[in-house]
């Protein structure tokens, strides 16, 4: 805790910080024993100093369903690289713990963490690593933009254009229910993406979008600040800014997939590509037409 909750008592400090609950809500959690500071359990009226740690130990919950199918598309010694179904989170989050991909792996492999994560919703390759070693050396990879990421999604309308880059800075935007999400704005942190046009489908458009940088919803704000919002998309508009009405950044309804991972492994020091098959839905005509003979 910083110095903001230096003076306000615990109820406070967690009725003005945390706003998904009600001063009632915290004040009954706090009765029943949930909250902590530095390890021992306190009244809402104690007062607060900064450099404490609050902490609210939530008792179990209901997870919605998700699916919980995956596919491994490699692993060895250090690093798993799974394909992801839409639906399921890939961290904990938003309601979900044990209902995620990485709960999931740490069935099986308690030390792998991910380097990266995908929204709900998205499909497609997640990268893990198995030991520490790998887990920095990968991280450094990202930090020094070596991992290429590349993506499939569906935008709306057409194009002449076959390739082009989208540059609009993303931050934070006000939003009705949230406070804040992601979008594009002014003064936000560089982004960097290049979409290329793989088929034109009547008010459609398939795209290939290799991202540079890593921020939340970059692509489905990048494409929708080119004029192409994802088909489905509950949330951002023509511009890349919020609709109108908006709906949860964790919504679903649109149609995206992490298709090509790149990136040297952490311990041979081979350069790998790994390719994870889109959905139907993403794919072009001709994909389509030859897993069709491949299956009869």
């Amino acid at each position: 805790m910083g110095a903001e909750g230096s003076g306000l008592t615990v109820l406070s400090y967690l009725t003005e910080t945390r706003l998904h609950s009600s001063e009632s809500e915290w004040a009954a959690r706090i009765e029943r024993g949930e909250v902590e500071v530095d390890g021992t359990l306190v009244r809402g009226d104690v007062i607060l100093s900064a450099g404490q740690t609050v902490t609210w130990h939530r008792p179990p919950w209901d997870e919605p369903p998700v699916p919980t199918h995956f596919d491994i598309i490699h692993e060895d010694e250090a690093i798993l690289i799974v394909n992801k179904p839409s639906g399921l989170p890939t961290m904990p989050a938003g309601g979900y713990l044990d209902h995620t991909l990485m709960a999931l792996i740490r069935q099986r492999h308690p030390k792998a963490s991910p380097l990266h994560r995908l929204g709900r919703h998205t499909s497609g390759l997640v990268l893990f690593a198995k030991t520490g070693a790998a887990a920095s050396s990968l991280a450094r990879a990202w930090r020094n933009h070596t991992v290429k990421k590349v993506y499939r999604a569906l935008g709306l309308g057409s194009t002449r254009t076959e390739m082009f880059v989208i540059d609009v800075p993303i931050g934070p935007v006000p939003h009705p229910i949230l406070g804040t999400v992601q979008a594009a704005c002014e003064g936000g942190k560089p982004s960097h993406s290049v979409a290329m046009v793989l088929e034109q489908r009547h008010d459609q458009t398939l795209f290939s979008v290799e991202i540079m940088t890593g921020r939340p919803h970059q692509i489905r704000i990048h494409m929708a600040y080119a004029g192409h919002p994802l088909v489905g998309d509950p949330l951002y508009e023509t511009g890349g800014e919020l609709k109108r009405h908006p709906g949860l950044p964790g919504d679903g309804g649109f149609f995206l997939h992490a298709e090509t991972l790149q990136f040297t492994h952490p311990e041979t020091g081979q350069r790998m590509t790994v390719i994870a098959t889109p959905p139907p839905e993403l794919q072009t005509h001709d994909e389509l037409v030859k897993t069709s003979a491949l299956s009869r």
